[in-house]
């Protein structure tokens, strides 16, 4: 899927939305239209986003990003969207840390303006490491840098997720608390767990999503910690970055009180899961960046935190992108553009390596 054409993420018509957002504009902000708006190509796969240019004659940000919750009639990634949760997040980002993120602008909660809520938040200029084609492939910006840009953009971002754990209270983030009996990594999983269920609701299982979790349960952590508020999609394709620098982190739609280790994992995987399909198309790709061990020693020197059960949290992360996966590969059947095959495990584009980590060889390579 990182190679291949985008799927269908949407079925609204842009020219229409631009209509109904100007309307809207006028009522938050008299006179202001908004010009030039434009679909990201890079568009994400679960809310969608357009961006657009505030025509006033004293905007309050001169060019905007407008998150809106995801197309019901376009097979959505997720049950559930909650804009004002991720808008609440951000502000609540923006005032208890220095963790750089777009200034938020207005919420609107009532689907009626644009068919379904959405926020409005500062547009930050800068360059984000590419999916299509991943960031990891030869002729990105990021692998044309030298080992010393990737060094500093590596300890930035790693930095990033130091500062965000560390600064805000766990009860000033309890908003963000899931829902269940147990602890928050218990409830984390609980989530997880029904998430799949919603995925595969009259389609075909996945034995190895099950056997992931099965593996987790022997895997799991004696103390868990306490939690803290975790970004959720904390990878370096939502981050922009000005030169090597982190100028605005995105995507928040995932952010949740868990342990600390969630937020490692998922940073530590996702981009081994871009490195193993650069190296399985035959090419070197980025192998010293983001490394386990380094990201590791590297949050432990700034935090006082030495991360622990990485090889649980890794195996959470391959798991919980395996889930999205395959349900982005279900939107894709819904849609025409591809069929069900007979094992459907291999609509999982990162099967082996989960596989190799549920038999524990997967960190031996």
């Amino acid at each position: 899927m990182a190679t291949a054409p985008r799927p269908r993420t949407s079925t609204r018509d842009p020219g229409e939305l631009t209509r109904r957002l100007t309307a809207w504009l006028g009522t938050r902000l008299p006179g202001a239209e908004a010009a030039g708006v434009t679909v990201p190509a890079s568009n994400g796969m679960s809310s969608e986003t357009l961006l657009f240019d505030l025509d006033h004659p004293r905007p309050p940000v001169p060019s905007c990003a407008l998150r809106l919750a995801a197309d019901p009639a376009a097979y959505t990634v997720f049950p559930e969207y909650d804009l004002a949760r991720q808008y609440r997040t951000l502000k609540l980002v923006a005032e208890r840390t220095d963790v750089p993120v777009p200034r938020v602008l207005w919420l609107e909660e009532d689907p009626a303006p644009l068919g379904a809520p959405f926020f409005v938040m500062e547009r930050v200029a800068g360059r984000v490491p590419p999916d299509v084609m991943p960031y990891t492939y030869e002729g990105s910006w990021l692998h044309a840098a030298s080992e010393a840009e990737r060094e500093h953009l590596e300890a930035a971002t790693v930095g990033l997720l130091a500062r965000l754990h560390d600064r805000i209270p766990a009860a000033e983030a309890g908003f963000l608390a899931l829902p269940g009996p147990g602890d928050a990594l218990r409830r984390h999983v609980t989530a997880q767990r029904a998430y799949y269920a919603w995925v595969t609701d009259g389609l075909a299982r996945s034995p190895l999503i099950e056997a992931a979790f099965d593996r987790l349960e022997q895997l799991w952590p004696r103390e868990p910690g306490e939690p803290v508020l975790t970004w959720g999609d904390a990878r370096i394709g939502n981050v922009v970055y000005d030169g090597f620098d982190p100028v605005a982190v995105l995507d928040w739609e995932m952010a949740a009180l868990a342990p600390r280790e969630v937020d490692l994992g998922w940073t530590i995987y996702l981009h081994r899961f871009f490195q193993d399909l650069t190296t399985g198309s035959g090419q070197r790709g980025l192998p010293g960046l983001l490394r386990r061990d380094r990201v590791e020693a590297r949050y432990a020197r700034l935090t006082g935190h030495t991360p622990r059960d990485m090889d649980f949290y890794t195996l959470y992360a391959a798991l919980r992108h395996a889930i999205v996966m395959l349900r982005i590969a279900y939107r894709q059947v819904h849609f025409g553009e591809a069929a069900v095959p007979a094992d459907p495990d291999t609509l999982i584009l990162h099967h082996g390596s989960l596989r190799a980590m549920v038999q524990g060889t997967y960190w031996q390579g």
